[in-house]
């Protein structure tokens, strides 16, 4: 059985759980993240295709294969959100990134790994999150040794959305400032040559700007962005995975991830809460290529901010989005019932390639409203 058909059966067919009382415990798939993964020997590149000899654009960076080092988490956990900021005036805020090159856990469960490019470590980059009003002071550190980066923020009004002042070299530190004119969430990511490469190595993330006096009160707040992967060997190979450049100009990913890895919303990474809590996920599309259509199943989500937009009024009672490249949604809901919750783009063979993320909700059956059996 093919590693795509094993991945889709082992995230749907499993779904027939009966839930009865607290959450039920639902198996391990092969999106599980497994243990600690010592270095991989390189695996030989596949073929390419027939298109391989498409010119080179300028600034693509040839993936080098070298020693590998142990391969680490790069996930950043969707519970890794930057605190509301209520009802306050605006002020300075200064926000420190730097750009790291490391080897991270594609797909654990295949003990495949890839060198990814990074803000602060994980995929995506931080939250960073102001109120409409602030000044921005932003410092950008290269500690990479392959390329020099830099940082487009869309929350940005000015030439490159700071890309061109912000871009450093190897070892250099480069700082601007910009004032966040207008609310919403808005995509940030590398704008160097290739940027289309440097974004598909995981070096994007969500800026949110809150409009004077905040956001409505949640009970919990989650961190999610879709991206994509092009490796040279398929989906599915072990161990060290090189990036495939005929692949990223025809815009055929191996991997589609939420979080930067196969499991970066689910197993150690799932998003947990109870019952008849309020909840809110920042959702964005690093990319570079791909529009998302996210949608959880088994949900229907309260308000879904269009485009990241706190000045438009949210759609309500909605089942699936869409979330263009570069763009952001806001997606609200409240569990009525316990059980095992899944967010996938429905575009749904991406599952097979994985994308899938986890909520996990604990509590009280609610039998009125969903139970298995016959009416009572």
């Amino acid at each position: 059985m093919s590693v795509l058909r094993q991945r889709f059966l082992g995230n749907f067919i499993c779904m027939a759980v009966t839930v009865t009382g607290a959450a039920a415990a639902f198996p391990q798939t092969r999106n599980s993240p497994g243990g600690d993964m010592s270095p991989s020997h390189p695996m030989p590149e596949s073929q390419q295709p027939a298109d391989s000899n498409l010119p080179v654009p300028q600034g693509f960076q040839t993936p080098e294969q070298g020693a590998l080092v142990d391969a680490v988490d790069i996930a950043r956990d969707p519970s890794d959100v930057a605190p509301p900021l209520g009802d306050r005036p605006p002020q300075l805020v200064k926000v420190a990134l730097t750009a790291e090159e490391l080897e991270g856990k594609l797909d654990p469960a295949m003990k495949t790994t890839y060198q990814y490019w990074t803000f602060n470590g994980k995929v995506p980059g931080p939250m960073i999150r102001v109120r409409q009003g602030d000044t921005v002071e932003l410092t950008l550190k290269n500690e990479g040794h392959l390329v020099a980066h830099s940082i487009d923020l869309h929350a940005v009004l000015g030439p490159g959305g700071g890309m061109g002042v912000s871009e450093a070299k190897q070892g250099e530190t480069r700082t601007f400032t910009f004032k966040a004119m207008r609310p919403g969430v808005f995509v940030y990511h590398c704008g160097t040559d290739l940027a289309p490469q440097h974004i598909s190595n995981g070096m994007y993330g969500l800026i949110v700007v809150e409009p004077p006096g905040g956001l409505p009160h949640v009970d919990r707040e989650f961190y999610v962005m879709q991206g994509e992967i092009y490796t040279a060997d398929d989906m599915g190979s072990e161990g060290h995975q090189k990036m495939s450049l005929p692949k990223l100009l025809n815009e055929r990913p191996e991997y589609f991830v939420f979080n930067g890895m196969v499991s970066g919303a689910s197993g150690g990474h799932a998003m947990h809460a109870k019952v008849g809590e309020s909840l809110r996920i920042f959702f964005g599309v690093g990319g570079p290529n791909i529009i998302s259509s996210p949608h959880i199943i088994g949900e229907i989500m309260d308000r879904v901010y269009p485009e990241g937009s706190f000045t438009a009024p949210p759609l309500t009672d909605v089942q699936t989005t869409v979330v263009p490249p570069g763009g952001a949604t806001v997606l609200e809901l409240q569990p009525l019932v316990p059980g095992t919750f899944r967010l996938v783009d429905h575009a749904l063979i991406r599952v097979a390639r994985g994308l899938v993320g986890v909520l996990e909700v604990s509590g009280p059956a609610n039998p009125e409203l969903f139970h298995a059996g016959p009416a009572r």
